[in-house]
């Protein structure tokens, strides 16, 4: 098996290992989109006149298959393919012949991987923007359920004014509705085709229309010039990333409520019994870890996003094998991200707020007492304030 850059001289195994990383492992949920990918640019190269009609159904015909027989699990892709663009190819060649050996034609790996990820992020973006607007349904259903009981609004962990489990939960969900605003958002970065752009200097002599594979695969632009399109690595990702980490930021800080609420002291919550663990060693436990898990969950995407900044971040133009290693973090951060999200919506299906535990500090009430002396004795609110702070001095 030749992967697509080999000139015949052998390759170290270790240095292979090292190079194709985890690439081979990764790449299994890009061969639907590198199928997609190459089929367009397939069809271009026909429709320039660059390949004969016959070899682009060909090679469109036996990607297709090919999708669907890794789909059924007859083949993987393996360190010796280095990556999923090596294990298409080299099988397409292997099932319809010297026609597979014509579709890379006009295109380098280069261009060939940053299409299948862009393809791949724009679906994840809008994948992860519903499951968050389906954990939105969950926070409602919890208010709709329990939103006229009173809690305490805390500031300083104190208690500090009245609220309810209605305001509570309209807080989360309106930080909820801007991350699946900002998901979509992520889109407009993504969405440009960079197909045809080749290693970053386009393809000298061959007749491209790489507007054509910009509305077969539903790019909202053909990126140009093509050396934009090395430079613009890591970009997409990194603010696909960074709205994943204000996502999961609030997700966090649900969970770090709902942590609290449900120690003894509090108890103002409890929690369905197939969401919580036990102790191996205290008989009586019965322990949040899936709450506590999801609280952490905040720093791996904080960290996936460094990641990425930083693997780009003092890199001259151009292609630079660097690159590959944005892979690892994007991916992890999006399946964390979609993990934690279902996973909260599932918990939030079984709390209930328990109100005879829930007791309100009088002191709650001071700044409500303050406006009423403002509306009903006509006094500044400073004097009002002064005034009824004298009531609670200690």
């Amino acid at each position: 098996m030749s992967r697509l850059w080999e000139k015949g001289l052998p390759l170290d195994e270790r240095v292979l290992r090292y190079t194709a990383g985890e690439d081979h492992a990764l790449d299994a949920r890009l061969v639907a989109y590198d199928v997609r990918g190459s089929i367009a640019h397939a069809e271009m190269l026909a429709k320039c006149g660059l390949i004969d009609a016959e070899d682009c159904e060909a090679i469109r015909d036996g990607l297709r298959a090919l999708e669907q027989s890794f789909e059924a699990g007859e083949w993987q892709i393996s360190l010796e393919d280095e990556d999923v663009h090596t294990a298409l190819e080299s099988r397409l060649t292997e099932n319809i012949g010297p026609a597979g050996g014509r579709l890379h034609l006009g295109r380098s790996r280069n261009d060939q991987v940053l299409t299948a990820l862009r393809l791949y992020l724009r679906d994840a973006a809008f994948d992860l923007a519903a499951r968050v607007e389906a954990l939105q349904s969950s926070v409602a259903a919890l208010a709709g359920r329990q939103g006229d009981v009173e809690i305490p609004g805390y500031t300083h962990m104190q208690h500090a004014m009245p609220s309810t489990v209605s305001l509570w939960c309209g807080g989360f969900n309106e930080g909820f509705a801007d991350a699946a605003s900002g998901l979509k958002g992520a889109h407009d970065r993504i969405n440009k085709n960079p197909l045809g752009s080749a290693a970053g200097y386009g393809t000298p002599g061959l007749p491209l229309d790489r507007d054509l594979t910009t509305r077969a695969l539903g790019f909202a632009s053909t990126q140009s010039p093509v050396t934009a399109a090395q430079l613009s690595r890591g970009k997409a990702e990194s603010v696909l990333l960074f709205e994943i980490a204000l996502l999961m930021q609030d997700l966090g800080r649900m969970a770090s409520d709902l942590l609290l609420f449900y120690t003894q002291e509090f108890a103002y919550i409890s929690l369905a019994a197939e969401v919580t663990t036990g102790s191996s060693i205290m008989p009586q436990k019965r322990n949040p870890d899936v709450l506590e898990l999801l609280r952490a969950s905040a720093a791996t995407s904080h960290a996936c996003l460094d990641e990425a900044l930083m693997i780009t971040a003092k890199l001259p133009s151009g292609y630079h094998r660097d690159l590959q290693r944005l892979k690892a973090p994007v991916f992890r951060s999006i399946d964390l991200a979609m993990d934690s999200v279902d996973i909260l919506a599932y918990v939030l299906d079984g709390v209930k707020f328990l109100p005879d535990n829930i007791v309100l500090d009088q002191g709650i009430f001071a700044t409500e007492e303050a406006y009423r002396l403002v509306r009903e004795d006509g006094i500044p609110f400073r004097d009002a304030y002064r005034k009824v702070a004298k009531r609670y001095a200690k």
